[in-house]
C-alpha cells in the first residue's frame, strides 16, 4: 500500500464512506469462506462492514469480539467480485485494521512473523535450520512443509541485467521455497528467446503487513521494491497472492503481471512432450480467480499432450490467507479440509497451485506432492 493512500484509510470519515457503499444486499454471503464456515452474520462481509461503519461514525465503541471477527477476514476478495455496489473490501479491511493496530498494538507473534518476512536473509537462515531439524520436530512444531534443498542451477549472473525482457519478483518465504520454480521459469523464458533478471534489494510485497494493519511496515517494503525494480520493463509475480499488492507498490515504476499469464501470451515457440496420461489436480487460488488469470493457466496446461488434468471444485479459500494459517491453525485446517477431501477423491498423483501460501498450507495437509504449474510445464518442455 502506497504511503499517499494511508492517511485516507486512517481517516474515520473515509472509512465510513467506503463502508457506506454497501447496500446490505447479502449477495456476498454465499461467497465468503468465513461465513460459510460459521454461518453467522458477524463472520460475513456485510457484518464486518457494518461493524467498521458503526465505529467510524461513532455509533459503537470497538469491542474485542468485533475486532476478532474483523481479524478473521481472510482478505480473499471473493466478495468484491460479486458485489453489485463495488465495495472495495480489501481497502476497507486494510484501513480498518490499520486503525485497529493504532489503538491496540499487534500481538507479539504477529509482529515477530512480520519482522521475519521483512528480513529475507534471516528468514532463509531459519528455514535452513528448520529443514535440518524437521524430522526430529513434533507435529505441532512443523507448521510448514520441509523446504527443499533448492536448485543447483545458478541464475545470479542475470540478477542486475537492466535490458532484460522481464524481471522476476522473489518475495519473502518464496525465496527458499521457490528456487526450483524460478529456475523453471527462466528455462521456459529462455526457450521463448526472452531474457530474465532477478534484481537484488527486493523483498516481501508487503501484503501480509498491510493486511495485519502495519501500514508503516508495508510502506517500507514497498519503497525497497520500488527502488529494486526501477528501470525494469515488466515485473512478473509467481505468487498470485503477491501480485495485487506488488502492482500497487510499483505503480508508476514498472507494470506487474502474473508470470503464467505473461508466459502464455509469449508461448508460441514452446513445445511440450507427452505427460503420459498422468492424472494431475489443479487448484485455483482465490487470488488467481479474482485476478482472472486462471484461463491463461488452463490454456498453457492444455498444450501438454496426454495430460489428465482434474480441476478441483471451488470449495472456498483453502485457509492459508497469508499469516492466517499460522495465527488461526484450527480455522485454517477447517477451511482446507473440503479441498483435501476432493484432492484425495480425484486420484491425482500431484497437485498444481499458483500461490506459495496455498501450496505450503495444502502441502502440509496432504501426502500428495504440491508444486507450481511453472515447474510442471518446464519439466515437460520438449
Amino acid at each position: 500500500m502506497r504511503a499517499d493512500a494511508a492517511p485516507d484509510l486512517l481517516d474515520a470519515p473515509s472509512l465510513a464512506t467506503l463502508a457506506d457503499r454497501c447496500v446490505q444486499c447479502g449477495l456476498c454471503l454465499p461467497h465468503c469462506p468465513t461465513y460459510r464456515l460459521e454461518g453467522v452474520e458477524s463472520e460475513s462481509p456485510r457484518g464486518r462492514i457494518a461493524y467498521v461503519k458503526a465505529i467510524a461514525t461513532g455509533l459503537l465503541a470497538p469491542t474485542d469480539t468485533g475486532d476478532q471477527h474483523l481479524e478473521h477476514c481472510l482478505g480473499c476478495r471473493r466478495c468484491e467480485v460479486v458485489c453489485p455496489a463495488g465495495v472495495e473490501m480489501e481497502r476497507l479491511l486494510v484501513g480498518a485494521r490499520t486503525s485497529q493496530s493504532r489503538r491496540r498494538p499487534l500481538a507479539f507473534t504477529t509482529r515477530a512473523r512480520l519482522a521475519l518476512l521483512a528480513r529475507p536473509g534471516l528468514l532463509k537462515a531459519l528455514l535452513g535450520l528448520y529443514r535440518l531439524t524437521f524430522n526430529i520436530l513434533s507435529a505441532s512444531w512443523r507448521p510448514l512443509p520441509v523446504p527443499g534443498r533448492g536448485s543447483h542451477r545458478s541464475y545470479r549472473g542475470a540478477a542486475e541485467r537492466g535490458d532484460a525482457t522481464v524481471a522476476i519478483f522473489v518475495g519473502c518465504v518464496a525465496g527458499p521455497y521457490e528456487s526450483l520454480t524460478r529456475a523453471a521459469l527462466i528455462r521456459l523464458f529462455e526457450a521463448t528467446g526472452a531474457s530474465v533478471a532477478i534484481p537484488s534489494g527486493q523483498g516481501c510485497c508487503g501484503t501480509a503487513a498491510a493486511h495485519a494493519g502495519d501500514a508503516e511496515g508495508a510502506e517500507r517494503l514497498s519503497a525497497a521494491n520500488r527502488q529494486a525494480f526501477a528501470g525494469q520493463a515488466t515485473v512478473l509475480s509467481l505468487a498470485s497472492g503477491c501480485q495485487h499488492g506488488l502492482a500497487e507498490s510499483l505503480a508508476g515504476v514498472a507494470p506487474v503481471e502474473d508470470a503464467l499469464a505473461f508466459l502464455e501470451v509469449h508461448s508460441d515457440p514452446l513445445r511440450f512432450h507427452s505427460a503420459g496420461g498422468s492424472s494431475v489436480a489443479l487448484h485455483l487460488p482465490c487470488t488467481q480467480r479474482v485476478l482472472e488469470t486462471d484461463s491463461a493457466l488452463r490454456r498453457l496446461l492444455a498444450r501438454v499432450p496426454d495430460l489428465d488434468l482434474i480441476e478441483l471444485p471451488d470449495t472456498g479459500c483453502c485457509g492459508a490467507a497469508g499469516l492466517h494459517m499460522l495465527a488461526e491453525p484450527e480455522r485454517a485446517a477447517r477451511l482446507r479440509e473440503p479441498l483435501l477431501i476432493a484432492l484425495e477423491a480425484s486420484g491425482a498423483v500431484e497437485l498444481l497451485s499458483s500461490n506459495i501460501g496455498c501450496r505450503l498450507h495444502l502441502g502440509n495437509g496432504s501426502k500428495i506432492p504440491v508444486r507450481h504449474p511453472i515447474e510442471f510445464l518446464a519439466e515437460h518442455l520438449a
